[in-house]
């Protein structure tokens, strides 16, 4: 895998996509950024500075149990919490639709703003994934933190397989996703690695917004054609020579 060379090919296809990816992003970001709003609403804190110190008297006094009680009585209601839970789902089906309209763009699959709607097709297949996933991470990393990180990186394509075969069940697509990944996941780790500038400013309050703007069709991008790659449908060996005069101060 070049990452230079995969980056440099998501610039192009970037700059020269219609629809353009980054109004895509844009409303992509706008629709991710009502939803966290409206979630931190639903399950922001409700905790006061007294509140605070009440539980931390209570906590020190050795009566824990009612300190427990104290911070329940605060929590968000249930209802609150089953909203926020079907936010998250619908948010992680949208995200999908991303994908898939960055998948018809590297294709020339008649992309359109229509994509993001697009998981809405199958919408129990989508949660399910995510579902596994977590789950299967999360065994992962009782065992050490390390462990965890590679499961991670072992079911990254698997979202995509999820995408290019409607006949593959979840499992399946995990376990192909383990398949493809072997020998891959050091290859994919160091893209995340030349990231890292980028997904730093991101963090940042006001300026991450902007700087979003690029690096969610810059990375989406990016990792789509890894997955091209990896899924041989897309080989970068025909592009090298065209880059490396294109591009040659980056090769």
């Amino acid at each position: 895998m070049n990452s230079v060379l995969l980056k440099a090919k998501a610039q192009d296809i970037i700059r020269n996509s219609n629809p353009k990816v980054i109004r895509v992003a844009i409303v992509f970001l706008c629709i991710s950024l009502v939803f966290s709003v409206l979630s931190s609403y639903l399950m922001g804190s409700v905790f006061t500075q007294k509140d605070i110190e009440q539980i931390t008297a209570h906590i020190e006094s050795g009566n824990t149990e009612y300190a427990i009680e104290y911070m329940m009585d605060k929590m968000p209601p249930a209802g609150s919490r089953l909203v926020d839970l079907l936010i998250q789902f619908v948010m992680s089906i949208v995200s999908i639709g991303f994908i898939i309209f960055i998948l018809n763009t590297i294709r020339n699959n008649a992309p359109c703003f229509g994509n993001l709607m697009d998981g809405f097709g199958f919408p129990f297949r989508i949660i399910f994934l995510n579902l596994l996933e977590g789950v299967l991470i999360a065994l992962w990393s009782i065992l050490l933190i390390v462990p965890g990180i590679i499961a991670a990186y072992k079911y990254r394509m698997a979202r995509y397989l999820l995408i290019d075969h409607p006949e593959y069940s979840v499992i399946q697509c995990i376990k192909e996703s383990k398949r493809m990944m072997a020998g891959r996941k050091w290859d994919l780790f160091l893209l995340d690695l030349s990231f890292l500038g980028w997904a730093m400013l991101s963090v940042f309050p006001l300026i991450g917004w902007l700087v979003q703007i690029w690096t969610t069709p810059y990375f989406a991008t990016t990792y789509a054609l890894y997955y091209e790659q990896l899924a041989g449908h897309y080989d970068a060996s025909t592009d090298y020579v065209n880059f490396q005069n294109d591009h040659s101060e980056w090769l």
